[in-house]
């Protein structure tokens, strides 16, 4: 039996009208009666570092949504998140605020036109036992590029927060995936690490890498690594900001993620969302 599947590709965390901005994402519109190998399957043919799979909501749920990327699936992250928000949205007319139920539980999203807000869930933190020699080779520098302390963040994915001197250092980072996988492999067995550092008072310049088979990847704008800096200033006693995230420059896809961390402690990622193309799938 043939099945054709309807899905979308979208930009999220695009800067102004640069259609080659911020990260590509697929969203199938309607995953009802796949199963997940075939979940996994369609990522791996479409090799995107997430794809994303609608199915009805349950409960107070807009929509139950399922994140893929070519080898694994996601409990959440931050761009396939507002991706597909945007495209419920439309598939739905759910208006401008849907909730989307997640294996890390039920994510509020809220839309202002293209600019889209998910509100993230309260952290979890644990301090990190590599030493600063160990660490500095895993992102390629010298120990004196690191600074305050790195921690474990976890607002649905957990990963390693790294603060730098400077953007020069942020901008000279590379990771080896072997020391990567030494060094920067959190508790659910994924090797990744987000290196940052301030460039003037609100705005900031990241970049994250993450292994994949035997190849360390670099992501163009990594939502959930925003939210998890997020939990990495309110570990550090730090409420009440907001933060412009440059990211993606470094592999020709720059990206512009908006951070907050409201006065109650409470943690936003905003993004812009553009659909560049939609197709059909056949199976």
């Amino acid at each position: 039996m043939t099945t054709r599947l309807s899905y979308r590709i979208l930009n999220v965390f695009t800067v102004g009208d640069d259609p080659f901005s911020g990260n590509p994402l697929c969203v199938f519109e309607d995953a009802t009666g796949l199963s997940d190998q075939d979940l996994q399957n369609l990522a791996r043919q479409l090799n995107l570092s997430e794809t994303t799979f609608i199915t009805p909501g349950d409960g107070n749920a807009t929509a139950t949504v399922r994140i893929f990327t070519p080898t694994f699936e996601m409990p959440f992250a931050g761009h396939p998140t507002l991706g597909t928000a945007h495209v419920v949205r439309d598939l739905l007319s759910a208006g401008d605020s849907v909730v989307l139920r997640m294996p890390a539980g039920a994510i509020t999203v809220r839309a202002d036109a293209s600019t889209w807000t998910l509100q993230a869930k309260h952290p979890t933190t644990r301090e990190v036992t590599v030493s600063t020699e160990d660490l500095a080779r895993t992102v390629g520098l010298p120990p004196s590029s690191l600074t305050s302390q790195p921690l474990w963040v976890n607002v649905g994915v957990e990963q390693l927060v790294v603060p730098l001197r400077s953007a020069e250092d942020v901008r000279a980072a590379h990771t080896d995936p072997a020391l990567l996988r030494e060094f920067g492999t959190g508790a659910d067995g994924e090797s990744l690490v987000y290196v940052w550092a301030p460039t003037g008072p609100e705005t900031i310049e990241a970049r994250f890498f993450f292994a994949q088979n035997d190849a360390a990847i670099e992501d163009p704008a990594t939502g959930s690594a925003c939210a998890n800096l997020g939990g990495w200033f309110l570990a550090n006693g730090t409420k009440g900001v907001r933060r412009r995230i440059h990211q993606g420059s470094a592999i020709q896809r720059p990206s512009e993620l908006d951070l907050q961390v409201s006065d109650n402690g409470t943690i936003f990622v905003s993004g812009a969302v553009r659909e560049v193309g939609r197709g059909t799938f056949t199976i």
